[in-house]
């Protein structure tokens, strides 16, 4: 089990406990938080770009659309809050670039990173659904890393539950377990939930997409649509934290748009398109120098 690896790595000394702050440098504090978040991404855009250039796509491009799509991404994170959020940021109108105090949502910043990524693609002749495809399992990675953020910070967490449900129930280690102690009260670990859920989702979409004549292209973006739907949809549902639109949970409604439209696309992909190559099959480099050669000869 990852958790039970995890606690004999991080034992009892609960040291992610004992400070959000990792350091400071130069009267900055570094907090674990971003340091974390930071790794995902890392890992991700290198995953990403080694993808790439075994499909034969220029790296360099995709890294300037990465560049662009990033900074964006966070924007997009933290405006998504602050709207929800606004009967408290009208009054402090000052705290709403304060990012460093938390307040950001996964969502904001998936909308905004992508349109941010697809219009670029489509002003350099880049192919949205291959791109959809290499970029949309890492993405995947990079959101289960940074759930651990969430961890070090005792955000994003759960209704109230006992300390037994989660040591004899869930049988998590020591170090999970006290940092869901918080003021005393026991908390639903959502962010394992959804980090684990995340984690699995990137080997399935990783096995389908390379498994010879299983996905066609597209398809490993839009089966992310409905992975990560369908998790969050139900971990929204135990969270204390939700930004709600009225009665609404936004991100579980949110969810339940995500896989009705990646389902509704996957059938309408499969029936009227039959004709798409498989992600297994597609090489693009070989689809670019025939596409070059075909607009000589014209």
């Amino acid at each position: 089990m990852i958790t039970t690896l995890l606690g004999k790595l991080l034992p009892s000394l609960n040291l992610l406990a004992i400070d959000p702050v990792a350091f400071s440098f130069l009267g900055i504090e570094i907090r674990w938080y971003g340091i974390i978040i930071a790794l995902g991404m890392f890992l991700a855009v290198e995953l990403i770009l080694k993808e790439i250039e075994r499909k034969g796509f220029d790296s360099d491009q995709v890294m300037d659309m990465i560049m662009w799509a990033v900074p964006i991404g966070f924007i997009g994170a933290r405006l998504y809050y602050v709207i929800f959020e606004w009967d408290y940021y009208r009054e402090n109108l000052g705290e709403i670039i304060a990012i460093w105090q938390g307040g950001i949502a996964i969502y904001g910043g998936v909308i905004a990173g992508a349109l941010t990524a697809i219009i670029y693609a489509k002003r350099h002749d880049m192919k949205v659904s291959f791109l959809a495809d290499v970029i949309m399992p890492y993405l995947l990675l990079a959101q289960g890393i940074g759930r651990w953020g969430n961890f070090v910070n005792q955000e994003a967490h759960g209704g109230p539950v006992s300390e037994s449900f989660l040591r004899e129930t869930l049988h998590l280690p020591n170090f999970i377990v006290e940092q869901m102690n918080i003021n005393g009260q026991y908390y639903h670990p959502t962010f394992l939930y959804e980090s684990l859920w995340n984690l699995l989702g990137v080997g399935v979409l990783l096995f389908l997409r390379h498994r010879h004549k299983t996905l066609k292209l597209g398809e490993t973006g839009l089966l992310y649509l409905i992975w990560y739907g369908t998790g969050r949809f139900f971990i929204e549902g135990l969270r204390t934290d939700s930004l709600y639109l009225g009665p609404i949970r936004v991100s579980q409604a949110l969810s339940l748009v995500l896989v009705v439209v990646g389902i509704a696309l996957l059938i309408y992909r499969r029936r009227q398109k039959s004709d798409l190559p498989y992600y297994s099959d597609y090489d693009y480099l070989s689809k670019r120098r025939a596409q070059v050669k075909q607009e000589k000869s014209a």
